[in-house]
Formats: C-alpha cells, sequence, structure tokens
C-alpha cells in the first residue's frame, strides 16, 4: 500500500498554504505511483471547508477515518488563529506528532505547532509577519527569519504562503529523490522569475 501524505484543511485555511503543496505532491504521485506515495486532505469531520479568500474544497477524509499518515502537513491562515487557544485542536497535533514520522507546517501552521510544543529547542520559521509571534509562542524555538523552509530532521517548517511549494518540492527529494523532484518541478513548470 502506498504511503499516506495529509493535508489539514480547516476554515479559513490560506488557499495556496494547502493547494500549493496539494498541486506538487499530486503531480508526483499521480504521474510516479511506483514511489510508493499518495496525497489527500482532511478535516475534522471531512467534507467541504470554506478556505481565507471564498474557495471552497472538499476534504477526502475526516480525522477520524483518515488513514495512517507518514506526512502530515499543517497550512496556516487566518483560520489558525483560534487553534492556538484550542486545546482538542492541539491535543490532537500532540496525537499526530506521537504517531506521524514527519510533521510540516506552511506559513503560520508553524504557529500551530509552536503552541502544541513541537518546536521547543528547534530552528523553525513561519510567513514574515509572524516571526515575532513564533517566538513568543516558544522563546526556546531558533526562528530563521530569512530561510524558505526549515528541515529539522522529523519537522520541517516553512515560510509563508508560496513557500510550500517549495517545502513540498523538498519533501519529495527526501522521500524519492532530487531527480525525481526536478521532474515534478519542470512537470508543473515552476521556474519562478516574479515579473515584478
Amino acid at each position: 500500500m502506498a504511503k499516506s501524505i495529509g493535508i489539514v484543511l480547516f476554515d479559513e485555511v490560506e488557499e495556496l498554504d494547502a493547494i500549493g503543496p496539494w498541486e506538487v505532491l499530486s503531480a508526483w504521485t499521480h504521474h510516479f505511483p511506483d514511489d510508493g506515495y499518495s496525497v489527500a486532505c482532511l478535516s475534522p469531520t471531512g467534507g467541504p471547508v470554506r478556505c481565507a479568500k471564498g474557495l471552497v474544497v472538499h476534504a477526502h477524509h475526516s480525522f477520524a477515518d483518515a488513514p495512517p499518515l507518514e506526512v502530515l502537513i499543517h497550512p496556516g491562515g487566518q483560520g489558525v488563529r483560534p487553534h492556538l487557544q484550542d486545546d482538542a485542536w492541539l491535543e490532537w497535533i500532540r496525537r499526530q506528532r506521537a504517531a506521524v514520522p514527519l510533521m510540516t507546517s506552511v506559513c503560520t501552521g508553524s504557529l500551530v505547532y509552536a503552541a502544541a510544543g513541537l518546536l521547543a529547542h528547534r530552528p523553525a520559521t513561519t510567513h514574515w509577519a509572524s516571526l515575532d509571534r513564533l517566538a513568543t509562542l516558544d522563546p526556546t524555538i531558533d526562528v530563521r527569519r530569512t530561510e524558505r523552509f526549515v528541515d529539522h530532521g522529523d519537522v520541517i517548517t516553512a515560510a509563508g504562503v508560496s513557500a510550500g511549494i517549495d517545502m513540498a518540492l523538498h519533501l519529495i527529494a527526501r522521500l524519492a529523490s532530487p531527480d525525481r523532484a526536478r521532474e515534478v518541478r519542470r512537470y508543473i513548470q515552476y521556474d519562478p522569475m516574479p515579473p515584478v
């Protein structure tokens, strides 16, 4: 059976935080199934989720019926704020930490990891506007202010929004190979040259 990668969805999730990694990872798993991975989205109850800018997406699984995960990706967005004080959400994150070999985040998803205690004494990053908040949530975190993503073994945190695409390509390089990541990068024609 394929090893499962799960992307967490919740109301007010930032669209590109979730959809960027989805595009990268689904391109990989669809075109290279022999690499042995699958990707799906999960939300607390399954079903539709309304994102920060109005896009509605449908989770494949609820938390209860999700398959065992090899990788968890927690995006950010406005919807993260209530989770920072939501004991049930934070406890679910801690349970995932105990069961999932590789925990990753995009943007302010790392704030949830910090609030759950996952980033203590680790290097980590987040959206540039939330770097100070990350440091406040846990002063032991080595906040990396200029890095696109930070790989600390069993936890990877990515900076804001589009950095999730880079982190997802890095995941493919880790889980398959750098050559495979380059193939996927070429397929999705990701070669950033900002117009301004």
